[in-house]
């Protein structure tokens, strides 16, 4: 399967590749279906693409490249919800905000996607303490 995004180019990805966020995102609560293509081989950036709106994609990265001690608690009700049965199944990831400035460039440690490598569910966690922000610096230089 391929899309082609505006933003993006030409995606290819396969059915079984497929997250669905049951709730959405914030703000494109609509949208259920994505995947993640990593932007270049080398590169610590991924693609988190709709396939139900080509429009919509964003960049993550995953927190351990900003954090390498990043850790959080999963609540129960995410645990139900991505029917996690081990740690060994999460993949975490947070949404970066671009600059022109490579200094500037952020990322949401504080509300990451939660997903699930075997069943593809995913969902976005806030976190209820204050350890992470919303603008964490991807590049401390």
């Amino acid at each position: 399967m391929e899309l082609i995004s505006p933003i993006h180019g030409k995606i290819i990805y396969e059915k079984n590749e497929i997250i669905h966020f049951e709730k959405g995102l914030p703000g494109f609560s609509e949208l259920k279906k994505y995947v993640i293509k990593q932007v270049q081989e080398e590169s610590p950036f991924s693609i988190l693409q709709s396939i139900e709106d080509k429009e919509i994609g964003f960049i993550i990265i995953s927190p351990f490249f900003i954090k390498d001690n990043y850790e959080i608690k999963l609540s129960d009700e995410i645990i139900k919800n991505l029917k996690l049965e081990n740690p060994d199944e999460v993949l975490l990831y947070s949404i970066v905000t671009l600059n022109s400035k490579i200094e500037e460039i952020t990322a949401n440690l504080k509300a990451p996607l939660v997903v699930n490598k075997n069943t593809k569910k995913g969902e976005q966690y806030i976190l209820d303490k204050e350890t992470y922000g919303i603008r964490e610096k991807v590049f401390n230089r």
